[in-house]
């Protein structure tokens, strides 16, 4: 039986779901769980085994080795892959990408959903993610969809590159994202969908302050 309090924050790459995440988990003194970041270390894992997005025998296979786990420091979350922290290296492109593809895979799917669930029902945490209300946690005590429009995804991306002192095209940066959307909304396992009783937040013109009242407001 469930004992913790579920928030599921769905949403297309690049709508602030870590973000808005992390704030409401820190404000509500609940756990931050990053999906996506445990997708990443998975891909990171398959990068390092020198696996082709396109291989998705081999993938199958290797995913099964891989060692996987999450601890909490100070309610931030650390990634661990094969007892190494590798938080610092999941927020690449290369990894993102692999991540998008890899995700695809059933087995890596299945492997990593036993772990959430296994958090959730044993915490009062806040999931982000691409399936978490339709698939990872169907009985989450709230549900949000969050969007922004593309461009306004691509310009928050493009700005935090260049805060980082990277160079990057806009228009580029948009076609990845829109190229992303439509791998994540139309994959055969847990597509990316807005759940039936999700409450829609569209991002594009609210500030993280805003967004995240709006969220807690939903909480009961």
């Amino acid at each position: 039986m469930k004992k913790g309090y579920n928030i599921a924050i769905d949403g297309p790459a690049g709508a602030g779901k870590s973000t808005i995440a992390r704030r409401i988990a820190k404000e509500l003194n609940f756990i931050y769980v990053d999906t996506g970041a445990m997708y990443r270390a998975m891909a990171l894992y398959l990068i390092r085994k020198g696996m082709e997005p396109a291989d998705t025998k081999g993938i199958a296979g290797a995913c099964r080795e891989a060692e996987i786990s999450i601890k909490y420091q100070d309610g931030e979350q650390v990634v661990l892959l094969d007892g190494e922290n590798v938080n610092a290296y999941l927020r690449t492109e290369e990894v993102g990408n692999m991540a998008s593809y890899s995700s695809m895979v059933p087995e890596v799917r299945e492997k990593l959903v036993e772990l959430q669930q296994k958090l959730a029902a044993s915490a009062d945490v806040v999931m982000d993610g691409r399936d978490i209300g339709t698939v990872v946690l169907p009985g989450a005590d709230v549900k949000v969809y969050l969007t922004a429009s593309s461009a306004t995804r691509a310009k928050r991306r493009y700005l935090e590159l260049q805060e980082k002192g990277e160079t990057a095209d806009l228009a580029v940066i948009e076609q990845d994202i829109i190229d992303r959307d439509y791998r994540d909304m139309h994959r055969e396992h847990s597509p990316l969908r807005q759940a039936e009783d999700a409450v829609l937040v569209d991002s594009s013109d609210l500030t993280i302050e805003e967004v995240v009242e709006r969220i807690k407001s939903l909480c009961g």
